[in-house]
């Protein structure tokens, strides 16, 4: 085949030159001018070839050999659409608002989209073939690039725009390449500080006007008017009750804005007494309540948040259990530290609800809620609490038989009962 088309273009050639020496002859005998032959020959000439070419039906890229047409032409129309498939991906990718960079197994940037100039700072060409954590030495994500980027970082300043908050995160790419996917998450930060201000300020202004209807109901004895008697013990109830949920969403809002406690010697032994009459107060003697100290050691935080967490659980328990049903108080040792549970018999909870039990407000039964006198934000305040100590809430329960609520704390945060040594 190779040999055939060059015979053919040897004989195009000694044909075109053959043609324009006829065209100088002509034009030499007919007006003594060679070039007007040459001219009038070379443009015929090209009209020629063009129509030749848009008429050639031989493929660009010849077929290998061994490889018919119809499969030659079937793999470059896959080819063509696996480029074009190619280009959408790349287009999309660099008009995401999220920030995409593509890393080898060294770290070194391969290619970002513009998201990741705005908002880390990347420039092109420069950037490629860089080492990220190097381009980025002056920001947090340096360290945490060099440590692994095992877990996603979380309101991380964005290096490419200080007054950003970024979450990012790296995700395993291809063979053993990374992508690095970063968030601008500043207006949700913003949403959540406007929704915490809210709450923070309906609750203080909730406050005054709550004390006094209370206190002008507490004035009013029911002996006095025995026919309102039934409502006035309900108004005194349901301002009791509007009063705690606005104690407890102040609590709440501090708790949020808090990232760190002052530490302090917590005497673990006075804490579980006073928690267990306040259970005693609550039960009226209509629940078995029992205490099992075995850990001997005392927590390093704060008193107050610890007291309002552990105190929780117990009150939750109390309401949760019918009468008659038992209560278990333990302070233990695990090979983690030690754990503060509250055991109950109680009605349980389906497992479908477990993993919500902590959102703020949210009731397995609203109706149950409302007839035990609970709020449904003291869960919220267990966990940020125990969030603020660096420990962990575990919760178990099966529906008819009971739950247990679990406050694991770590090793760091336990003092020897009555000294001040680390345990």
């Amino acid at each position: 085949m190779a040999q055939s088309a060059t015979i053919s273009f040897w004989k195009l050639s000694i044909a075109l030159a053959a043609a324009l020496l006829a065209g100088a002859l002509l034009g030499w005998f007919a007006s003594g001018h060679v070039a007007s032959g040459v001219a009038l020959v070379a443009l015929f000439e090209v009209v020629l070839l063009l129509t030749r070419i848009r008429h050639q039906t031989q493929p660009m890229m010849p077929a290998p050999a061994g490889v018919s047409p119809l499969q030659h032409d079937r793999f470059m129309t896959r080819s063509r659409r696996i480029a074009s498939s190619l280009r959408d991906l790349r287009n999309a990718a660099s008009h995401l608002p999220d920030a995409v960079v593509l890393l080898d197994q060294q770290q070194q940037v391969r290619w970002f989209n513009h998201a990741a100039e705005n908002l880390l700072g990347l420039r092109r060409p420069r950037d490629r073939g860089v080492l990220l954590h190097q381009r980025l030495a002056t920001s947090d994500l340096s360290g945490w690039l060099q440590d692994g980027a095992l877990e996603p970082i979380n309101d991380v300043m964005a290096p490419g725009h200080p007054e950003s908050q970024l979450n990012v995160s790296m995700l395993p790419f291809g063979r053993r390449q990374h992508l690095l996917l970063a968030r601008d998450i500043s207006h949700l930060n913003r949403l959540e500080q406007i929704r915490r201000d809210f709450v923070a300020n309906v609750s203080h202004e909730l406050r005054t006007p709550l004390t006094v209807i209370h206190g002008y109901l507490e004035l009013i004895d029911p002996e006095d008017v025995p026919e309102l008697a039934p409502v006035l013990g309900e108004m005194r109830a349901q301002s009791k009750r509007m009063g705690q949920i606005v104690e407890d969403l102040l609590t709440l809002s501090r708790l949020e804005t808090q990232h760190q406690v002052a530490d302090e010697r917590v005497p673990m032994a006075s804490l579980l007494a006073t928690v267990r009459k306040e259970a005693e107060a609550l039960s009226q003697g209509r629940h078995q309540i029992t205490l099992e100290s075995t850990a001997e050691a005392d927590l390093l935080g704060s008193p107050k948040d610890l007291h309002s967490a552990l105190s929780n659980l117990v009150s939750n328990a109390v309401r949760y259990t019918p009468i008659g049903g038992s209560i278990t108080i333990r302070w233990r040792r695990t090979p983690e530290g030690a754990a503060y549970s509250v055991s109950d018999t109680g009605f349980g909870i389906p497992a479908t609800h477990l993993a919500r039990l902590t959102e703020r407000f949210y009731r397995i039964s609203s109706s149950r809620s409302r007839d035990s006198g609970g709020t449904g934000l003291g869960l919220s305040i267990v966990k940020h609490v125990l969030n603020l100590h660096q420990a962990q809430l575990q919760i178990e329960s099966m529906p008819g038989i009971g739950s247990t609520f679990a406050c694991h704390f770590g090793h760091a945060r336990l003092l020897t009962a009555g000294g001040s040594d680390e345990s």
